[in-house]
């Protein structure tokens, strides 16, 4: 078994290696050096001979499997990348909602390795697995959006976005092969889980047994991510354990009967849930363990874990950038190593109830130890009430799920038994989400790594607790001593973190990608001007909040909206949620996407006024000002916006939203505007925004341009002549990430 696990690691090490650093071209020449290193090793002695000679060979496959795969199934979708033509589609699942219709896994006709995404109309949503849709599409590559690499699509195996053009024809093909039954059937399960559970509770289960979460609401999904407890619906290894857990009890103590039962079903189990890493990392060790008996082994779990990750990454090597992957291994590995040391130390000979808590903190803490550093690089965020949460929700989570499945399963042969079966998982699921808005409600129950000094205060722990582990004298009192100075170090972080803004006013041009939220604060005073993005990957509302709150904000003292764009509203809903608002304001125009009663009622369903300003609105800010300026413009959502002044003494910002050159002229026109130190520009850097006219009068000195990527060529080059003439610094979100400036008033 070891001898597999040497192989496996040293594989997927070759897979990591490709595909984060070395260059495609590089990758042959290294499986040859690999290979040559590989027959080297024979001159070793025996004891190191194998092994070295299983790593090499290992490491040469690796790097000729990624090169191999590049070639065969990457390059021949993306060599249609910036084509337009017929296309013939099969959809691999069912079709999710967009803002603008419907998208779909799709496999392209003529190309039978690799998948696409399909957008397409809202009959896509009609479709069942198995059918297709002929349709024109232009191609575009899904490795290369955000100007780098992409892992979302390319770690799923989907290489290509096809977006159709036209009219298309759909619902030919057929869905009733046994390949699409799993899917068919995580489909039905859904459907019979909303017949059975009218409220809220239907999202939740429906995420923990299909992973579907798009029928979660939104604060509830929210609640859960701040309590760290999103993890329980994310489909993983833990749903494997409860599904073999509630087969076990099943069929007793018959293990044989167990195994032969349980492989089977853990394999249509990660197809009807997607087959997401960390469910086939599951079922993969699962299996492992239930067949050991079988054939007289015992099992291997480091070994088990290695082969796990051997068969994904052979599946598909851009899998090694999943985050699902990444944290699911890394959690295991941490439960593997690192749980059982921390139940030795805590439990010793104890039983009962006692041990029952220290196994279940230790499990946590195993796996937060290892994942800790992967979600605040992903997810910027460190949740401190995580160990207490998952204390509190686990067990009701196994419970839900295996209650859960069962009203399900009752449902489909008799309604009424499966609506009884339902009252137990709907009071877990009620006592789940319950728990997680008071775990979130819990004053710094998270810290964001929008606190510049937290990232060095996390590799500081680490390195304290790496030395307490390697110097002696052994013992448990320099473990204690290293977490009570982890907890003083913290703290100090903390409040480091708050008191970042110690100028008249501080403003942050927030990098929400394409999109804009300018966040303004004095003397303990915040405001938000706009709260949106158009790129569908990032969450202003979400990014701002984290900003508030690791400046010590609880609650915003003004939202600012220029006008009701989905680049400056998106975020609203999340941020309300999550923050707060004192006081909103925006003007009081229809917009054509409709998203104005979307504002509102988020607004006022976090308890803020809401105003519509008529005329010039002045706002004390701590110890800055903010002059709101009425729509001056007509004839469009752009240009019937608000405009907003921020003032330290003498020193002005100015935002205009999205409004155009004449908008421009009519506000300048309308009020006595001072010369400026810095504006933001207009409409994300385009090229009928920030005129001529408008630098000459206003004269700034710095710009900031709040931009992502997009295809609409902002900022223009026209735009960043003009800066350029004017004599502008310019400072972009697209290039320099968030931009913080200090503005403070002459003394």
């Amino acid at each position: 078994m070891r001898k597999l696990a040497v192989y496996a690691g040293a594989f997927s090490l070759g897979i990591f290696l490709a595909q984060y650093l070395l260059p495609p071209d590089w990758l042959l020449p290294g499986a040859l050096v690999c290979l040559g290193l590989g027959w080297a090793a024979f001159l070793l002695p025996w004891e190191v001979r194998r092994r070295c000679v299983a790593a090499c060979a290992a490491l040469a496959l690796a790097l000729g499997w990624n090169w191999l795969y590049i070639r065969q199934v990457q390059k021949p979708l993306e060599v249609l990348a910036g084509m337009e033509g017929p296309a013939v589609m099969t959809l691999c699942g069912y079709a999710e909602k967009t803002d603008y219709g419907a998208r779909a896994v799709v496999r392209l006709e003529g190309v039978p390795l690799g998948k696409a995404v399909f957008y397409g109309d809202w009959p896509l949503l009609e479709l069942e697995p198995g059918q297709t849709v002929s349709a024109v599409a232009r191609f575009q590559s899904a490795g290369r959006i955000r100007d780098t690499d992409v892992t979302s699509f390319t770690s799923k195996g989907v290489f290509l976005l096809a977006y159709g053009r036209g009219e298309a024809v759909y619902g030919s093909g057929t869905s009733s092969s046994p390949r699409w039954w799993p899917v068919r059937l995580g489909r039905a399960m859904a459907e019979k889980i909303q017949e059975l559970y009218p409220d809220s509770s239907a999202g939740f289960l429906t995420a923990i047994l299909t992973g579907d979460k798009t029928g979660l609401p939104e604060g509830d999904g929210i609640a859960l991510s701040e309590a760290g407890l999103y993890h329980v619906m994310a489909v993983s290894g833990m749903h494997c354990g409860f599904l073999l857990t509630l087969a076990a009890g099943l069929t007793g103590k018959r293990r044989r009967f167990t195994a032969i039962l349980v492989l089977p079903l853990l394999v249509f189990y990660a197809l009807l849930t997607g087959g997401s890493p960390s469910v086939v990392r599951a079922c993969v060790m699962l299996a492992f363990l239930l067949a050991a008996p079988l054939f007289c082994r015992d099992s291997d779990p480091p070994t088990a874990l290695a082969a796990a990750l051997f068969l994904i990454l052979l599946a598909n090597p851009f899998a090694a950038a999943s985050v699902s992957l990444q944290l699911s291994f890394a959690a295991m590995a941490g439960l593997l190593w690192l749980t059982p040391k921390l139940m030795r130390a805590l439990a010793g000979e104890r039983d009962g109830f006692f041990r029952l808590l220290a196994a279940s903190f230790s499990a946590t803490m195993g796996a937060l130890v290892f994942t800790t550093p992967l979600t605040a690089w992903y997810f910027g965020r460190l949740v401190l009430v995580s160990p207490l949460s998952n204390l509190l929700s686990l067990w009701a989570a196994g419970l839900g799920f295996m209650l859960g499945l069962l009203s399900a399963a009752a449902g489909f042969f008799c309604a009424p038994l499966g609506m009884a079966v339902a009252l137990a998982p709907r009071a877990l699921v009620w006592y789940i989400l319950r728990a997680a808005h008071l775990m979130a409600d819990i004053p710094h129950h998270a810290l964001y790594y929008t606190n510049p000094y937290l990232k060095y205060w996390l590799i500081f722990v680490y390195v304290l607790f790496a030395l307490a582990c390697v110097l002696r004298p052994k013992g448990r009192r320099k473990y204690a001593a290293a977490a009570l100075l982890a907890v003083l170090t913290l703290a100090v972080t903390v409040k480091l973190g708050q008191r970042r803004c110690q100028a008249d006013l501080d403003v942050f041009v927030l990098d929400v990608g394409q999109g804009q939220c300018v966040l303004l604060a004095s003397e303990g005073r915040f405001a938000l001007v706009d709260c949106g993005s158009g790129n569908s990957w990032l969450s202003a509302g979400d990014m701002a909040a984290d900003y508030l709150s690791s400046l010590g904000c609880k609650r915003l003292d003004y939202l600012i909206l220029t006008h009701y764009d989905q680049d400056h509203v998106s975020g609203v809903a999340a941020l309300t949620e999550r923050m707060g608002v004192q006081t909103l304001l925006a003007p009081d125009v229809s917009d054509s996407a409709g998203l104005r009663e979307a504002v509102l009622s988020a607004a006022e369903a976090s308890g803020a006024s809401v105003e519509f300003p008529g005329e010039l609105r002045s706002i004390a800010l701590g110890g800055a000002a903010l002059a709101v300026y009425p729509p001056v413009g007509e004839g469009g959502d752009n240009d019937e916006g608000l405009s907003v002044l921020a003032s330290a003494g003498e020193l002005d910002l100015l935002v205009t939203g999205d409004m155009d050159r004449a908008t421009e002229r009519k506000l300048l026109a309308a009020y006595d505007l001072p010369d400026i130190e810095v504006l933001v520009a207009g409409h994300h850097g385009s090229r009928y925004s920030t005129s001529e006219e408008l630098l000459e009068a206003l004269r700034p000195e710095t710009v900031c341009v709040s931009v992502g990527n997009n295809s609409y060529g902002h900022p223009a080059e026209e735009a960043l002549e003009r800066l350029a003439r004017q004599g502008c610094t310019v400072f972009r979100t697209d290039l320099h990430g968030t931009i913080h400036l200090s503005l403070n008033r002459e003394k």
